[in-house]
């Protein structure tokens, strides 16, 4: 096997669990070693932290599988796929969408899988798991014999930090065009073909749930609805009047497709950009008794985050400008560059610039199928807020 060596002082953070090497902290990167192959990572005293995969031409010079393995064959994907399918069959009973692995939370890093029923899609971020996607797909057929379809979901940008190009196809069986799935009462119909990510969100179902329940007979205004998610749980709940906004046609067109199927007449759906259909709504007075904010990450990387910043104080401060008092702002980021402690100060001094105040009713992370590795702070990205607004 190939052999690696960290620079001295450079050991502390892998030794401490996490599964990462940057390439500046290898004493040096072997052109001899080719891209996905499997190295043995040494300290500079000369003492493993484990295996992993090897990629020279990025920053993550190697994606480390927790302890030591000898070869990724088929053997050693199922079992990693059967310890993952465990778990989410324990935190996920009578599910049929859920996220099966969560990259580096489940030992497989740069490898996600979300389950719809009967039908698997996935998404690759190392080149390690793109060179081995057949055997991953004949893993997910052994661990899931009932699959009849799995689709490849690579659209992300993300991948070009890799050296990987963007695609999308069907790896196995067939995906029909319209998949009908329940989340949790609701009835959908999703397209993993033309969906956005791997078809839907899934780290905001049990949140879908938890505002849908507090927005009964209220007039809730549901921002980056995509499929009508947060939209459809409320209406179903009794709201007095839901709309959702999207700027994607597509997800307008499946949302609206969705409150047909359960017959939720006080369910509208508009198409728009949001920040322009707010600042719309702010000079016509309008006012709202619930908001909900789902944007897609606003901070892709590090450098991002001051934009990240003035993108989310704008947003949430049109969204209290609508809110009478006593009104309820539902907020969320899943920019994992921007965290906690900055989003909250961010809602707070926005708030103050407009003499309210947030009262703190509910505060929510991703759900534990999207698991999250505390030696990792990168597994963890979903920040979700319930505020009434005094």
């Amino acid at each position: 096997m190939y052999e690696l060596r960290l620079r001295a002082g450079h050991d502390s953070r892998v030794r401490s669990g996490h599964l990462w090497v940057f390439s500046n902290e290898v004493s040096e990167l072997p052109r001899t070693i080719p891209p996905g192959a499997l190295v043995r990572v040494y300290t500079a005293r000369g003492e493993s932290v484990g295996t992993g995969i090897y990629n020279p031409h990025s920053l993550i010079c190697v994606r480390l599988l927790g302890g030591e393995v000898e070869e990724l064959n088929l053997e050693f994907f199922c079992e990693r796929l059967r310890r993952a399918l465990e778990l989410r069959q324990r935190l996920c009973p009578g599910e049929a969408m859920y996220r099966l692995v969560h990259g580096e939370a489940d030992l497989l890093p740069g490898l996600v899988v979300d389950r719809y029923g009967e039908y698997l899609a996935l998404q690759t971020f190392s080149i390690g798991m793109e060179q081995r996607l057949e055997l991953i797909v004949e893993a997910l057929r052994t661990v899931l014999p009932e699959t009849k379809g799995i689709v490849e979901k690579n659209l992300s940008r993300l991948r070009e930090l890799e050296g990987l190009p963007q695609r999308q196809r069907v790896l196995f069986g067939t995906i029909p065009q319209w998949l009908p799935l329940e989340e949790f009462g609701i009835r959908l119909e999703l397209s993993l073909l033309e969906g956005q990510k791997t078809g839907a969100y899934l780290d905001q179902r049990y949140h879908h749930v938890i505002a849908g329940r507090w927005a009964r007979e209220l007039r809730v205004l549901d921002c980056f609805t995509h499929q009508g998610g947060f939209a459809l749980h409320a209406a179903a709940n009794g709201a007095r009047e839901v709309l959702g906004v999207d700027s994607s046609a597509f997800a307008i067109e499946c949302a609206r497709r969705n409150a047909q199927l359960n017959g939720l007449s006080q369910l509208q759906f508009v198409e728009a950009e949001v920040f322009e259909f707010l600042r719309q709504q702010r000079q016509e007075g309008a006012r709202w008794d619930m908001i909900i904010l789902d944007p897609p990450a606003f901070a892709k990387s590090r450098r991002h985050v001051p934009a990240a910043k003035r993108g989310y104080a704008e947003l949430n401060r049109l969204a209290m400008e609508l809110l009478p008092e006593g009104g309820f702002l539902v907020t969320s980021s899943c920019s994992h560059h921007v965290f906690e402690a900055v989003f909250l100060e961010v809602l707070h001094g926005e708030a103050a610039a407009l003499g309210r105040q947030l009262r703190l009713l509910y505060r929510g992370t991703q759900p534990p199928d999207h698991p999250i590795l505390l030696s990792m702070p990168e597994t963890q990205y979903l920040k979700f807020f319930i505020f009434q607004v005094l």
